[in-house]
């Protein structure tokens, strides 16, 4: 579940994100060295309700260990982020720990983009290529990587001009049930297009199923998704401020949006759902600020509030977030 959104000319220093400064000391543990071991960069946090309307119930037809459903490892459960650097890792809210699980053996040369987790916590794994020179998107491919050792194959998902770049995301079909979709926002083209809106990956023909577009002031604008289980779906909307929205499956059609002014407008950005909260993985573009990487945020629902420093300048710069239908959708007691 997320994107990082390339101006024309920028692929060419993409490898640069994340690791051309020296990062200042950590404030949180990692479990390896290199990418994720910086950070540490202060902010503020604090409580808004600005805008919009807070999404109550969103732990509604769940229980604290699993969203549903009594075929969940705990594999399953965990979030999984995706960086610059191809890495991939776990992460648990909770603690603020990020864990490397390895180097993604994917066999493209195209570039990370997005990712969503299944049941089985399997990642789907969105990749990206663009014209160096004029900076639209040329290809797009979907992989299915392992979360246990990063291990990657292909898939035969075929994507089309305007479905190249993915937000995605898995939601339930039904509160506590076990069957879910894999749901894509095509996030426009880096030449300024608009997004398609709202499609569904139909694993069965594997092709885009295009649903509708977003509905208000969200129409054509870009978005990471997060699914939850209890058969939700939510988008992370990179508008100025920065916009948390329910979506209707059915059609794309917003249901409720809130403004989040204390999250920066990112350039490379990523979305999950967990135990509750929203967590919103923001990073400026490199290019102008090479000694910033990701600040994870948290907007919590139940009372309105965002924390904006929950995490900063972690170290590595985040382009992917997927968690399945497994996770809590309630806070742990």
């Amino acid at each position: 579940m997320r994107n990082i959104w390339l101006a024309p000319l920028v692929v060419l220093a993409f490898s640069a994100y994340g690791c051309s400064a020296a990062p200042a000391p950590n404030q949180f543990t990692t479990s390896s060295s290199g990418p994720g071991a910086g950070g540490g960069a202060s902010g503020t946090g604090g409580s808004d309700g600005v805008g919009g309307t807070n999404f109550s119930g969103t732990g509604v037809g769940g229980s604290a260990s699993t969203g549903g459903g009594n075929d969940c490892s705990v594999a399953a459960t965990l979030v999984y982020v995706l960086s610059t650097d191809n890495d991939l890792y776990s992460f648990d809210p909770l603690k603020k720990l990020f864990k490397k699980i390895g180097p993604l053996a994917c066999n493209t040369t195209l570039q990370p983009n997005s990712m969503a987790v299944d049941r089985d916590a399997v990642a789907y794994v969105n990749y990206v290529d663009s014209d160096p020179f004029g900076g639209g998107d040329t290809a797009g491919k979907v992989f299915k990587v392992s979360t246990a050792d990063a291990s990657c194959t292909p898939t035969p998902i075929q994507l089309n001009q305007g479905w190249f770049r993915l937000g995605m995301g898995f939601s339930s079909d039904s509160a506590m049930g076990s069957t879910e979709q894999l749901f894509v926002t095509g996030t426009g083209d880096t030449m300024g297009a608009p997004s398609p809106g709202l499609a569904r990956i139909d694993l069965t023909k594997n092709s885009v199923a295009p649903i509708g577009q977003f509905t208000g002031a969200l129409s054509g604008k870009s978005a990471e998704l997060t699914g939850t289980g209890d058969a939700r779906l939510f988008g992370f909307f990179t508008t100025t401020p920065v916009e948390v929205a329910e979506i209707e499956k059915k059609s794309g059609a917003i249901i409720k949006t809130t403004k989040l002014p204390k999250v920066e407008t990112p350039s490379a950005w990523a979305f999950s759902f967990w135990g509750g909260d929203f967590y919103l993985y923001t990073a400026p573009d490199a290019t102008l600020n090479p000694g910033r990487t990701t600040n994870v945020s948290r907007y919590r629902p139940s009372d309105g509030t965002t924390d904006a420093a929950y995490m900063t300048n972690i170290g590595f710069t985040i382009v992917g977030a997927g968690v399945s239908t497994c996770a809590p959708v309630e806070p742990p007691k």
